[in-house]
């Protein structure tokens, strides 16, 4: 029985890293939904246009193609993006991006149809509230801020690219309170979500509790 998986929390909580492995796991394919917003946001950047202009964005977006393949590379018309979309910069342009009513609404109507045939985990802000309401399993997790800035530090590290820990974790703060004070779906938790804590877990102990409740999910149904 294949079923559908919502994986929601702030930034920097491990959410992609943690998908990645649950599908490698169970042959499952991640949508990283926060991806296809860094992915609008990186278009704005390219076309030098205001990610505060909600109008200039929304033709933007229509006039461009983002596609998703199963092996999670992405697309933007003909252009591999996924490093790209990882800047800093781009990062707080997505935030901001992921406010506009008219774009969130283009970006989930696009997640909601990819899902339909079930076998997918998506991971972002709203998933298990409004993306995918009726997905099987449900998780919120979260990391403390200062983690989640060291592992953000790190993972640049590995790419070769150096990042001030202060400046990173304030920009997590940001991220942090422009997420759960936007009006357009706030990051939070369903109240059917299970909470998990990742800030001292490694990844495969976070992956394995998720397993856990997928057994028992899958047991109940």
């Amino acid at each position: 029985m294949r079923i559908n998986i919502a994986i929601d929390g702030p930034s920097a909580a491990g959410k992609s890293s943690v998908a990645d492995k649950l599908a490698e796991r169970l042959g499952y394919i991640h949508l990283d939904t926060g991806a296809m917003y860094r992915t609008v946001a990186y278009l704005c950047d390219i076309k030098n246009i205001d990610v505060n202009d909600e109008k200039s964005v929304v033709k933007a977006l229509d006039e461009a193609t983002i596609d998703v393949k199963s092996d999670g590379t992405i697309y933007l018309d003909d252009e591999v993006v996924n490093d790209k979309i990882r800047d800093p910069k781009i990062s707080m342009q997505a935030s901001t991006v992921s406010k506009n009513p008219q774009v969130r609404a283009r970006l989930v109507a696009m997640q909601q149809k990819i899902a339909t045939s079930k076998g997918y985990i998506l991971d972002g802000r709203d998933i298990g509230t409004v993306v995918l309401k009726d997905a099987e399993v449900k998780i919120f997790l979260v990391a403390d801020a200062l983690e989640r800035a060291k592992r953000r530090v790190n993972q640049q590290a590995q790419k070769g690219v150096m990042l001030d820990l202060d400046e990173v974790l304030a920009d997590i703060n940001r991220r942090d309170l422009q997420d759960t004070n936007r009006a357009a779906s706030p990051l939070k938790k369903a109240d059917d979500a299970y909470l998990i804590d990742s800030s001292f877990l490694t990844l495969d102990e976070v992956v394995d509790k998720i397993l856990e409740i997928i057994k028992e999910k899958v047991k109940e149904g």
